[in-house]
């Protein structure tokens, strides 16, 4: 491992952005953990959404320990005193794990017992930026200008919107700690707000200041006015001011877990949701400066709850996600296309209404954990309706954004096998088909399939710097855990495009490609 101390992309500071404490139990409980909670790990998973089976055993020993003892990561304690102390001294090594303590102020412990409003933690966090950046560059051994320095910002459900009001927000903090921030990456962030039996929390409810999560509040301190009044939605992230390709958005899908409030969250928020954000709620859209769609963030879907046991932030799926992103040198984006889909011969050519639900799971080859899951018993998969899929006008229903993988080659390199790989599967669902707005029983199996198979693709790097990557792939029904067919690609700009057809020509059927957008990432 090169030395930590030493100035190397991509191994830059992180800064981490803990969530929402309501009472003052809990701010003054986040205020006397050294890590606000980053520390926490985890023993147990659901394998499925059946509670009545028990938990498997799974350690995650927490984010923080695994950074420092896979990756040389430090934290910056010293003597008691962390970097915002002025009587703290030294330099700061870039390989450094920083935890924003945004609510010391309102511990009842270290501060006034009075809560600033979230404008002043967004300030805050553009203050820490440059003390890091001041305590990184004086180092004279790490050559590194203040103008080249960057950082990570790593937040999990209010800290990302934190991160987002610093970010877009010119009011809120310094242009110069913006342009540090390198890649920003949220664990279960209500970008969109948070939602109680279908309504949005609202403005006035400012007891422990929930009125955080009103999307009118969030448009104001968001700097977001004008899409919202377009749009009712706070999900946006202007390229102008962050690139959303730098963007990742974890999203949970398991609400039966999360157990705040004796359960009555999870009860209000409702199904589709981690317990307390809706997954429709939960990741950022990239728009340009005409206001316009430009690309969605880079996004996965795990099956965690928004904390606890069985959390986000305190999981193996989580943290795989984030190291890739961070440190990976392979980006995977992966959209379907649908090309035809065909009802059953009994009702063809009559006014039919149907919802087309695509899970999508993708994992490394050899691992117990996905990189993404998006599964119908949890909610969190992409739906479409039928009549949108024949209209050959909505070009943007048949194109469908289902996840980003990031991957590493060089921990796949060797003599054995120079080669990533990993496997995909795909699954339609049979929808509940509406006639006449009726529902037709007739030849209706429910929770079938018009399509399921799992693809597994194999990159395998060139032996030579400079020369050319190979791909190959297989349907698991054609040939079983291997991939050994030549798959060739297209370009766009500097992106590899590999398409992968699928079909089920039957009646009920649907046709398609699996879409693979593949780029360097970290160069």
């Amino acid at each position: 491992m090169p030395d930590p101390q030493r100035w190397r992309a991509p191994y830059y500071p992180i800064i981490y952005v803990r969530g929402f404490a309501m009472t003052q139990k809990e701010q003054d409980e986040t205020a006397a953990d050294p890590f606000c909670g980053f520390n926490t790990g985890s023993a147990v998973y659901r394998a499925t959404p059946d509670k009545n089976k028990p938990a498997k055993k799974f350690i995650f020993e927490s984010p923080v320990l695994r950074l420092i003892s896979d990756f040389d990561y430090t934290d910056v304690y010293d003597n008691g005193l962390d970097v915002l102390d002025p009587d703290w001294e030294g330099a700061l090594q870039p390989r450094s794990i920083l935890i924003y303590r945004y609510y010391d102020e309102a511990s009842s412990l270290l501060g006034s017992g009075k809560t600033p409003p979230i404008t002043d933690f967004a300030k805050g966090l553009s203050d820490l930026i440059l003390r890091v950046r001041e305590l990184v560059c004086k180092e004279p051994r790490h050559r590194i200008m203040p103008k080249n320095f960057k950082c990570y910002l790593l937040a999990h459900s209010m800290g990302g919107l934190v991160c987002r009001a610093f970010l877009q927000n010119p009011a809120l903090g310094h242009a110069g700690a913006r342009a540090c921030v390198e890649k920003v990456f949220t664990y279960a962030t209500p970008h969109n707000g948070i939602d109680l039996a279908g309504v949005n929390v609202p403005r006035w409810l400012t007891h422990g200041d929930t009125h955080n999560f009103n999307r009118e509040y969030m448009a104001e301190y968001l700097n977001l006015q004008d899409l919202f009044r377009k749009t009712g939605r706070t999900d946006w992230l202007p390229e102008s001011v962050f690139p959303s390709h730098r963007f990742f958005c974890m999203v949970g899908t398991n609400r039966g877990d999360y157990a705040a409030a004796a359960g009555l969250s999870r009860t209000f928020v409702g199904h589709g949701s981690d317990g307390l954000v809706k997954i429709e709620n939960a990741s950022v859209w990239g728009v340009d400066d005409r206001g316009k769609f430009s690309a969605p963030s880079a996004t996965a879907y795990t099956y965690r709850s928004h904390s606890g046991f069985f959390g986000i932030v305190n999981s193996e799926e989580a943290y795989q996600n984030l190291v890739r992103f961070l440190f990976g040198n392979v980006r995977v984006d992966v959209w379907l296309d649908v090309e035809s889909v065909r009802l059953p011969p009994a009702i063809q050519g009559k006014n039919v209404d149907a919802l087309y639900q695509f899970e999508f799971l993708a994992s490394p080859r050899g691992k117990r954990w996905y990189l993404t899951r998006r599964m119908a018993e949890e909610d969190s998969v992409a739906c479409r309706r039928h009549r949108d899929l024949i209209d050959p006008a909505n070009k943007a229903a048949r194109t469908i954004f289902l996840s980003t993988v990031f991957l590493d080659k060089n921990a796949r390199l060797n003599k054995q096998r120079a080669s990533l790989a990993y496997s995909v599967t795909l699954g339609v669902r049979v929808p509940d088909y509406e006639v006449d707005q009726k529902f037709w029983f007739d030849s209706h199996f429910e929770g079938g399939y018009l399509f399921r198979d799992a693809l597994t693709v194999e990159l395998t790097a060139p032996e030579k710097k400079g020369g050319a990557w190979t791909f190959a792939h297989d349907w698991q029904s054609d040939v079983v855990g291997r991939a050994t067919t030549p798959l060739p690609s297209a370009t766009k700009g500097e992106t590899r495009v590999l398409t992968v057809p699928f079909e089920n020509r039957g009646a009920p059927g649907i046709t398609g490609n699996l879409r693979f957008e593949i780029s360097a990432w970290n160069r």
